[in-house]
């Protein structure tokens, strides 16, 4: 038994074809701007998220720093519920604001610190406490996947709109071949079906 030969046709939807019908023009063109579009708006949402987390941490950073404080009560031991955490505990401090006012708030020091004891807090611009600011390598992952992230949504949307024009396209393709198929059985007076 001999085997078949398969030849496969590239770019058969803009070569001249007396088959090809226009909904397949539409659809290899509206395929390669799906593509490009996918690519290219993905690359750009990448680099947009990126460039707005890398300002936000810079924000950060220019609107905190960090001041001294002093423990106002004797720190409590840590809690054996907290073994796996950092071992710090909940504590009263004060601290002086930039403008000169005296704050107190909780803030977290180390476990049994004296009362009078130097602690290093971070606070904002108004004087009240903040988090410290992410590292350069936490920034650099929240850039990168920001980034990631956005260009993987952008690129996703466009290739599901892509899959839905296609299959719309697809729909109108099998209607036309169902048009016609009827035409040439009704023209010939018998229908094979």
């Amino acid at each position: 038994m001999e085997a078949s030969e398969r030849t496969t046709v590239r770019w058969w939807r803009w070569r001249h074809n007396p088959l090809r019908r226009r909904v397949d023009v539409v659809e290899a063109w509206v395929v390669l701007a799906g593509w490009l579009l996918a690519l290219l708006g993905g690359l750009l949402a990448g680099l947009t998220a990126s460039a707005a987390v890398d300002r936000a941490v810079e924000r950060q950073r220019a609107e905190s720093h960090e001041v001294r404080a002093v423990l106002l009560q004797d720190a409590p031991g840590p809690s054996a519920a907290r073994a796996a955490s950092d071992n710090r505990v909940w504590g009263k401090v004060g601290w002086t604001a930039p403008d000169g006012s005296l704050h107190q708030e909780q803030a977290r020091v180390p476990p049994r610190a004296p009362a009078g004891s130097a602690v290093a807090v971070w606070v904002n611009r108004a004087g009240d406490l903040t988090g410290p600011p992410v590292s350069g390598g936490e920034a650099w992952l929240h850039s990168a996947m920001g980034g990631v992230l956005a260009g993987a949504f952008v690129g996703g949307t466009v290739l599901g709109t892509l899959w839905l024009t296609r299959l719309a396209l697809d729909r109108r393709r099998l209607a036309m071949w169902d048009a016609e198929w009827e035409r040439i059985d009704t023209r010939r007076g018998w229908k094979t079906g």
